[in-house]
């Protein structure tokens, strides 16, 4: 028979037959003769050899296993060159469809796991793994200038390579740019006086060695530290009030205070009735707890107004800043005090935060995917396969895993 339906991937293919045997689909095909240039001469010849049957590993129909039987035709020339016709339905040494190829690769790069991929396309694991690589070389550039603004954090790889890995991403598109095997001082500084030579701001953690490295391999660059990393050593100090006060308390009042623990970080306009209810209780029962709290509150203030002002009246934020240090130190409190020493070594960064507003929260979400990614696989060891895995799934982020 010839089918006349448009089938996906053999739409140029003349389709003779298609059965099943043994639960596994069948389809028959051949092309339409046509004329072909010879491959060595680069004449047109239109003369049959002879023909042979090809069995191609194809996509699942129905959930069944396909396999194509394609009757090839080999061509021959005057000048005695014997040569097979081209064909869009499979490529040159090859055993699977161009539409399998393309499929397996899309899920190799965005399916949970290697082996779950070659499970569902009835191959091995090793063949899907191969495909990968092979890929991830194709379509990995490497790095060759950062652009001006970068973001860095480590994520925890446990790789060959190390415990802990690099990620550097772009802090205007927020994509990941690359991914360095360690987070040592000294791979750093080699790779930003390699690729860094247009970067004018670094947005990064509270890590001594990651601004350390940053200020020997870059010309003065601007260094962001992110809101977030700051802003939770107040809370681990009033936590740390917390955690001390409430040793004084009655059992039941020290359980309840641990288990409620979340209503002193919350904001006051925010807190329900029984919240509001709980956190007066608490707060009564230690005049020390009571003054963290308020002090945590100036603070959230003055970050609230910082964030308004400060990219116009960086300042004032300073000023007000010193203020809020005058306050902490008059207080006595050893933890809030101790909060405060990280800040002031920490300030210019701080204050970069509010002038260009630059965060890393979105490269905490790209380590939060590759932990994912890592559990799903139940981790990887080879450094330049998971480093692929992780750029490439985000490269393809707007790509489903079907073709077509």
């Amino acid at each position: 028979m010839n089918s006349t339906m448009d089938i996906p991937g053999l739409k140029e293919a003349i389709v003779t037959k298609v059965d099943e045997a043994e639960g596994v689909m069948r389809i028959f095909v051949e092309m339409e003769p046509r004329t072909h240039r010879c491959p060595q001469c680069n004449a047109r010849t239109n003369k049959i050899h002879d023909y042979r049957i090809q069995k191609i590993h194809h996509l699942k129909w129905f959930e069944r296993t396909t396999q194509i039987f394609y009757r090839r035709r080999r061509y021959v020339c005057d000048c005695g060159k014997r040569f097979s016709e081209k064909t869009p339905i499979v490529e040159r040494y090859q055993r699977t469809s161009v539409e399998w190829n393309q499929a397996v690769s899309i899920r190799a790069i965005k399916g949970k796991t290697f082996k779950e991929t070659a499970q569902h396309y009835g191959t091995s694991s090793s063949t899907i793994v191969r495909r990968f690589d092979r890929l991830a070389k194709s379509e990995i550039r490497a790095v060759k200038e950062l652009p001006a603004v970068i973001a860095i954090d480590e994520y925890k790889g446990d790789t060959r390579e190390g415990k802990y890995q690099l990620i550097i991403a772009d802090g205007i598109t927020k994509q990941p740019l690359d991914i360095l095997p360690n987070r040592y001082k000294s791979t750093i500084k080699h790779y930003l006086q390699k690729h860094g030579a247009q970067v004018q701001v670094v947005i990064m953690d509270m890590s001594q060695s990651f601004k350390a490295a940053v200020q020997m391999a870059l010309s003065r660059p601007v260094i962001v530290a992110d809101r977030f990393h700051f802003c939770r050593y107040i809370y681990w100090a009033l936590d740390g009030v917390r955690r001390r006060a409430q040793q004084a308390f009655h059992d039941y009042d020290r359980k309840k205070c641990k288990r409620m623990k979340h209503v002193f970080h919350k904001a006051q306009d925010r807190l329900t009735e029984n919240e509001r209810w709980h956190l007066d209780r608490y707060l009564d029962l230690s005049e020390e707890l009571k003054q963290a709290y308020e002090l945590k509150e100036s603070y959230r203030i003055w970050f609230n107004r910082a964030k308004m002002i400060g990219t116009n009246q960086i300042d004032v934020v300073k000023e007000e800043l010193k203020n809020f240090y005058n306050i902490v130190e008059s207080s006595g409190i050893p933890e809030m005090q101790k909060a405060i020493k990280t800040f002031q070594n920490w300030q210019t960064e701080i204050l970069n935060s509010f002038v260009y507003g630059y965060s890393n929260g979105f490269l905490e979400g790209i380590n939060n995917l590759t932990k994912v990614m890592k559990r799903n696989a139940f981790g990887f060891r080879d450094f330049d396969r998971f480093r692929a895995k992780i750029l490439l799934s985000h490269q393809y982020n707007g790509i489903g895993v079907h073709i077509g």
